[in-house]
């Protein structure tokens, strides 16, 4: 495989040429119009920010994106999937919410916005991955598989697990289901947090494994029969199911890499990084600390 040829600008600004103009002119040089983009389906995969959170993207560096590949015939869209953890983003109606609400909307951005992996984070397609080591077919957001063209905007920031988030993180944490997230971040099956368990018992109608029963009202994983397939944490409406969360951090960025592999393989794809506003923990958070270093610039391949 050959190496990539990555081209940088820095973020000074003059009054000729302003950082949107630099963000254009950037990806321009490193070669995105080279992509045939006509009539095809382009997924944007972005990080919409949690709510309270100040650090991520604007969506103004989307539009700039947007706005090359429309004009180059390209149906775009941004995207990403549901979150693993209970917070503002777990479902595709919070996270719409969650996007509007830090200026993420079709007349800023000038595109839609389509939430990978449904409505549950449930919606989702398993891609053979080959060569891998620890993941051998990934759960990929469904939306993000059916792009013709997956196009990367990443903010890179630090991470409490993986030492720092990029585009690796960005793509392939970021495009799995739910449960593709669960498979990552677990070497083993979710669990049942019994104060919160309602004994609903629709995660036992999901199981199609027949793992789930209820004992006092409340809800047991009988893990001899759980496949770890994550659909109980969709169908949860009281956040009671949680995932083991007991990986290494060697092996999470593993398989972070193996599931990058299924989301980029055998299809166009661009890069995008900008290292700015690097804060010491992701854009999951509903907050963020003081940048740990300078802003540096802004990078495509």
């Amino acid at each position: 495989m050959e190496k990539a040829k990555v081209y940088f600008t820095y973020l000074r600004a003059t009054p000729e040429l302003n950082l949107l103009q630099k963000l254009e002119k950037l990806v321009k040089s490193a070669g995105i119009e080279q992509i045939g983009f006509k009539n095809k389906f382009t997924a944007i995969k972005i990080h919409f920010g949690e709510p309270g959170n100040l650090a991520f993207l604007r969506p103004n560096y989307a539009k700039v994106i947007v706005d090359i590949i429309k004009n180059l015939g390209g149906k775009v869209f941004l995207t990403d999937c549901n979150t693993l953890y209970a917070g503002r983003r777990k479902d595709a109606l919070e996270h719409l919410e969650a996007a509007y609400e830090n200026g993420y909307n079709p007349f800023t951005t000038g595109c839609q916005i389509i939430i990978g992996d449904g409505l549950k984070g449930t919606d989702e397609m398993n891609v053979p991955v080959p060569c891998g080591e620890y993941v051998k077919e990934a759960k990929i957001g469904r939306a993000i598989m059916d792009a013709d063209i997956l196009i990367s905007l990443t903010h890179f920031k630090g991470h409490e697990l993986t030492g720092f988030g990029g585009a690796l993180k960005n793509i392939g944490m970021g495009a799995g289901s739910r449960a593709g997230k669960m498979e990552m971040h677990s070497e083993g099956k979710p669990g049942v947090k019994r104060e919160s368990c309602a004994g609903c018992g629709v995660c036992k109608k999901n199981c199609a494994h027949s793992a789930i029963t209820l004992t006092g009202h409340k809800a047991n994983i009988d893990h001899a029969k759980c496949t770890g397939c994550g659909r109980c944490i969709g169908a949860c409406h009281f956040n009671a199911i949680v995932a083991a969360w007991d990986e290494s951090n060697d092996i999470l960025n593993k398989k972070i890499a193996e599931y990058c592999w299924a989301v980029l393989n055998d299809r166009p794809h661009f890069h995008i990084s900008l290292v700015m506003d690097v804060a010491p923990f992701c854009d999951c958070h509903s907050e963020n600390d003081v940048p740990i270093i300078p802003d540096i610039g802004m990078f495509a391949s």
